[in-house]
């Protein structure tokens, strides 16, 4: 095999899609399992849609999740540069005027009122659209007479007639496509710009792509841009079709969903973890060989092989999702996780108040069971307000015979003690317990319901020594 080289190329109309981070993801992960390059290319020619900064938030995103490019706009190598396609209009030109001067394509001079018309027609007759080829036979003279009156023209390939195009699918297998089935489709717009199938066939084979993962939308393009290469003389690349990503209602992943955050932005400022993003935007669509499903970056670039990628839709789970950035937030140190929460908690509560070991011991608290970084906040709310609020349940259980006695004997026992530590207060439940004669679910869950108005919640003594002496022995007293 020649060298590995993909590529990741969005168009800088928006912000980094879970869609295009996946497809970034495994060709990232194919070429450095196979010791290739992975370049990041620019389709910027759609103009009007083009937002300013979407390229930078592109690469800060893809960096964030540990996909570095080989090659970009920001890293260029002389002999490919350069990646952005408006700055690449000199090259198309010169293939289009091979291809024009081959008559493998043709100046197309027929209006957008004509094209709509025509679709309008062939649709009523039943008929699947496609160019009727009115341009296709003009004489040189009829072209030249129409430049000369200044009438705009696209630039149109000739689909060859009567032709299969075929390939081996990565992932799907054999695949075909009937040329009868395809019109004469636009290479060159009008305003001298490239369409995607075109440009994208240039850019590879100048670029020396070797193979392209991308998603199943693509797989209808891929006879247009087999044609163009077999017109040039080039060899294409592999190609395989990623399936779709589909929601929770196993429906495709859509941008107005709403139900799912579509941007790794929006997971970034949620405060997951970038590894964890990566490992498990990684197990969308792929699966490696065993059970184990928690993989570092070096490991999933070990583990990754194209033949374990899936051909039935990949479901976004996204407990699945907090489970695996749990089980990354377990492993990282008390201080990482604090500089993690911390910002979410200045944004919402007033810490003023209390000192940085109050801090520490809070966070410390919710450490295992966090699953991402902003979750903190509404984990801890309790710590932070004055009075209690119960439940229905909560309310019918405090009502036990027994309850009010073992709240009594625990109040007495906190005032015994001189200092307020995790510790102590264990020592206090435990001398309650035998002293009220409560054990078990009679003991614990009236001590936390009194003192933290919920029923189940982290470490109790824990939570006690939190919330403090005063504010403890005021609700065990209501």
């Amino acid at each position: 095999m020649d060298k590995v080289r993909v590529r990741y190329a969005p168009s800088p109309t928006g912000h980094l899609h879970i869609g295009g981070a996946r497809t970034a993801l495994f060709n990232y992960l194919f070429a450095k399992h196979h010791g290739g390059d992975f370049i990041f290319r620019l389709e910027d020619t759609d103009i009007e849609r083009n937002i300013e900064g979407g390229e930078a938030s592109q690469l800060e995103n893809l960096e964030w999740l540990g996909i570095i490019p080989d090659e970009s706009p920001l890293k260029p190598v002389e002999k490919y540069a350069p990646y952005r396609q408006m700055e690449r209009l000199d090259i198309y030109k010169k293939y289009t005027d091979i291809l024009l001067e081959k008559g493998y394509a043709y100046k197309c001079f027929c209006t957008s009122e004509e094209l709509d018309a025509e679709h309008e027609k062939q649709v009523a007759a039943g008929v699947a659209p496609k160019y009727n080829r009115k341009c296709c036979d003009l004489t040189a003279e009829e072209v030249k007479a129409k430049e000369d009156a200044g009438m705009p023209y696209t630039i149109r390939v000739k689909v060859p007639a009567g032709k299969t195009y075929e390939f081996e699918d990565m992932i799907r297998g054999h695949v075909t496509f009937e040329s009868e089935d395809i019109g004469d489709w636009v290479l060159v717009k009008a305003n001298g710009i490239p369409t995607y199938n075109y440009a994208v066939v240039i850019d590879d084979h100048s670029m020396d792509i070797t193979h392209v993962f991308r998603g199943e939308e693509h797989l209808s393009n891929t006879p247009k841009q087999l044609m163009i290469y077999e017109m040039l003389g080039w060899e294409a690349p592999t190609y395989g079709h990623m399936t779709l990503i589909v929601n929770e209602d196993r429906k495709k992943l859509s941008k107005r969903d709403e139900s799912i955050m579509q941007f790794v932005s929006q997971y970034k400022e949620e405060g997951y973890l970038p590894d964890a993003m990566f490992n498990f935007m990684a197990l969308l669509g792929w699966s490696p060989e065993g059970e184990q499903e928690i993989f570092d970056h070096d490991g999933l670039i070990k583990e990754f092989s194209e033949k374990r990628l899936s051909k039935s839709p990949s479901m976004f789970d996204k407990d699945k999702l907090k489970w695996v950035n749990n089980r990354y937030i377990k492993e990282r140190s008390l201080d990482e996780v604090i500089d993690l929460c911390l910002p979410f908690l200045q944004e919402v509560y007033d810490l003023s108040q209390h000192d940085e070991q109050w801090i520490r011991d809070l966070i410390a608290v919710y450490h295992d069971q966090l699953s991402y970084g902003k979750e903190i906040v509404e984990l801890v709310s309790l710590f932070f307000e004055d009075e209690l609020h119960l439940d229905d349940e909560s309310r019918e259980f405090m009502k036990g015979e027994s309850i009010p006695n073992t709240l009594k004997v625990f109040k007495t026992k906190l005032e015994e003690l001189e200092e307020f530590t995790k510790e102590n207060i264990q020592a206090a439940i435990k001398a309650t317990q035998k002293e009220a004669g409560a054990k078990g679910k009679m003991l614990y869950m009236p001590i936390r319901i009194a003192t933290t108005g919920i029923m189940h919640g982290p470490d109790l003594a824990s939570s006690i020594m939190l919330l403090g002496k005063e504010k403890v022995l005021g609700r065990l007293e209501g």
